[in-house]
């Protein structure tokens, strides 16, 4: 009975998170839409432009989804309390009917928390897919081991969301791992999603590659940007570029290094770079290339304001000690600490298997409460 009351207490202490997120998502207005966007799918004509037609199919889908999910949590609430009311009236302790609510407790607590987080996902840019840029810094053969370990991090979170991963450009290290690669995460908030993930990575552990077996820190620079689908409008000097063409390297079969397909654009007046190998073709990457550096410099050229241009590219930091926006240890203890929010996490492993979401839930929640970008020079 106690523990039928300790469940009741916790359901409602979250029905004031389950009004605020109903009210702050306009359902009527959105099955609105849902009936808007229906009857035009039903027009003839309406496939004729298949891009188009398959980006409104996807918003319908997912508008659906999220109405159907607060609906859902809506009539939940109520059959749990019920539940609880029953069973207490009965006045029996039945186990296994206590371990049934207590399971459809944490789904319903743990859908609620998933569509509140969604809900801060309302940036303009937050629904794009995104472009992922990771960097080996201080830390030699160290430091190129981290980015692939970081990068496998990176995939295994996307395969947990059913997310599609592409790498665009890949350089393996001298003796192992790598030194960067540049990859796209298709999916929906996939940008919104990762943004938190801007800046440099820190790890702290017995490296393999040293013979003494002592502890040691590397350094990974994660650069993010949304992948902005349509064409920007955005004037590009021909003079101001300087455009290398090199062989592709990494996976591809009997594509690769075959021909100096792969292209690397740099704008000479901001320093930005950006590079493209997966296409076959040189001018497929080259294409590729121009759109990543369009979006590039037309969220650069927007965000005039600095405040506002840290919120899309976070700060620019050195690639090395002082600068992380996160360390993960893994000798003598195991811990991963967020600077910026100040959260942790002792399932090192289990973060760097892509057990991602707690540190981007925690980054929104203090997003929208105003955070501001901090230092962390602390040694562990």
């Amino acid at each position: 009975m106690v523990v039928l009351d300790q469940m009741k207490v916790e359901i409602q202490n979250l029905q004031d998170t389950l009004k605020e997120v109903t009210a702050s998502l306009d359902l009527e207005s959105k099955k609105k839409i849902i009936e808007e966007l229906s009857r035009e799918m039903e027009e003839p004509g309406f496939w004729d432009d298949a891009e188009k037609a398959n980006k409104k199919t996807k918003d319908l889908k997912n508008m659906q989804d999220l109405v159907e999910n607060i609906e859902r949590l809506n009539n939940q609430y109520g059959d749990i309390i019920d539940l609880i009311d029953m069973q207490n009236a009965e006045g029996v302790d039945d186990d296994d009917m206590a371990a049934e609510i207590r399971s459809e407790l944490d789904e319903f607590e743990e859908t609620l928390e998933n569509i509140r987080i969604s809900n801060l996902l309302n940036q303009p840019y937050d629904k794009y897919d995104v472009i992922l840029r990771l960097n080996a810094g201080a830390g030699g053969t160290e430091a190129c081991d981290w980015a692939s370990m970081l990068y496998r991090m990176y995939t295994r979170w996307a395969e947990r969301k059913g997310f599609t991963t592409e790498v665009l450009d890949l350089l393996d290290g001298d003796e192992a791992g790598i030194k960067s690669v540049t990859f796209q995460i298709s999916g929906t908030n996939a940008y919104g999603l990762l943004k938190s993930e801007h800046g440099v990575h820190r790890l702290v552990r017995i490296s393999p590659f040293n013979a003494q077996a002592k502890r040691q820190t590397s350094f990974v620079s994660c650069d993010v940007m949304p992948d902005i689908e349509e064409d920007v409008d955005v004037e590009i000097n021909p003079d101001d570029l300087r455009i290398d063409t090199y062989r592709s390297s990494g996976a591809g079969g009997q594509h690769i290094n075959k021909t100096s397909s792969a292209v690397r654009i740099t704008h000479i007046p901001t320093g930005v770079v950006v590079a493209c190998q997966n296409e076959r073709s040189q001018f497929q990457n080259k294409d590729k290339a121009m759109q990543m550096l369009k979006a590039k410099l037309f969220i650069m050229k927007q965000e005039e304001q600095a405040a506002k241009l840290d919120g899309i590219r976070g700060e620019v930091k050195d690639n090395a000690w002082g600068s992380q926006i996160r360390s993960y240890v893994l000798q003598p203890y195991t811990m991963v600490n967020d600077t910026r929010t100040g959260f942790k996490a002792s399932n090192a492993d289990g973060v760097l298997d892509g057990d991602l979401d707690p540190f981007i839930n925690a980054y929104l929640k203090w997003l929208a409460t105003g955070g501001k970008p901090v230092g962390d020079t602390s040694e562990e």
